[in-house]
């Protein structure tokens, strides 16, 4: 498959960002300590659920030249222990967005949560695919 440009893939990332806010809720980020689906299309096991993350709404903080920076989350509850292996991005309308790879494609302090637990993204930054 050939690549976009920087211009192109940063277009595309915009065109993410404004998907995000569709919707009347905000954008959340939930975090599962089970193997990622195979498919965007598959359901997550609500089982796995360790985290929810909510975006802000909108959630473009800057547009800056080899990335778009999102506003930080809300803080969330850990609602069970587990450590975190990938995370499904979820529109304000419920919608699947894209499903992340921790560790490699989202960057945490600590991948081991623990029931309880107050977390917060500080820093989201969407990056192309060169």
């Amino acid at each position: 498959m050939s690549k976009p440009s920087l211009k192109t893939s940063l277009a595309m990332l915009r065109a993410t960002a404004n998907f995000l806010d569709q919707g009347s809720a905000n954008a959340t980020l939930i975090f599962y300590d089970d193997s990622k689906p195979v498919s965007i299309d598959v359901d997550a096991k609500s089982s796995a659920k360790v985290l929810v993350l909510d975006l802000q709404k909108p959630c473009t903080k800057a547009i800056h030249e080899n990335n778009i920076e999102l506003f930080s989350t809300n803080a969330g509850v850990a609602i069970k222990s587990g450590t975190v292996k990938w995370a499904r991005l979820i529109n304000g309308e419920g919608v699947a967005v894209a499903d992340i790879n921790v560790g490699t494609d989202i960057v945490l302090d600590n991948y081991d949560i623990v029931l309880g637990s107050s977390v917060k993204l500080d820093v989201i930054y969407l990056s192309p695919q060169l």
